[in-house]
């Protein structure tokens, strides 16, 4: 007989299941019915944790936010040329076979003035990307910080369109003409 589930293990399978069905697919392709396949969640559970799709959504992009920037974070404190850490992180994940672009993104395009909740967990990362990009930059630095966040965006929209680490290549020797150009003020 198999163990009963309890409700740390089937959210943890739910969120799996979304992250993969939303990122692979799109947030309104995929219904909750295909999540509960997926993760083997009875429904009603799935419903009890996650009343709505929206909650689900937003669960989905708070924990990859936290994944996400965590990763990031990680790559930039260890790099002797954070900067160039930046970039080169994301040539690395640019370069993953099954690269979609960015979840925030997709979403936000999707689902445009969509749910309040999602939105907000949207914008909280883009806004968590830029204070780390503005701790990259360094105290006062906030043209530099906006700039790199540009280039860092830029890179991955292009990559969405086509996959492989040249979009952070070519953002990475961007970036390094701005500091360039900062440091001769």
């Amino acid at each position: 007989m198999a163990a009963l589930m309890d409700d740390d293990e089937a959210r943890t399978r739910l969120l799996d299941a979304a992250e993969a069905l939303f990122y692979a697919e799109g947030v309104q392709a995929v219904g909750m019915d295909r999540i509960r396949a997926a993760s083997g969640v009875p429904l009603k559970r799935l419903y009890r944790l996650f009343p709505a799709k929206e909650s689900l959504v937003t669960a989905y992009l708070q924990r990859r936010d936290q994944r996400w920037t965590a990763s990031l974070r990680a790559a930039v404190t260890a790099a002797p040329d954070p900067v160039a850490a930046v970039f080169d992180w994301l040539a690395a994940w640019f370069s993953e076979p099954d690269f979609r672009g960015c979840a925030f993104l997709n979403t936000f395009g999707e689902l445009g003035s969509g749910p309040a909740a999602v939105l907000d967990t949207v914008r909280r990362h883009k806004a968590d990307l830029r204070a780390l990009l503005g701790e990259v930059a360094g105290p006062g630095e906030d043209a530099l910080a906006d700039q790199l966040l540009i280039l860092a965006e830029g890179a991955t929209v292009v990559a969405a369109l086509d996959p492989g680490p040249e979009p952070a290549h070519r953002a990475r020797e961007a970036a390094a003409l701005l500091m360039r150009s900062r440091a001769g003020k």
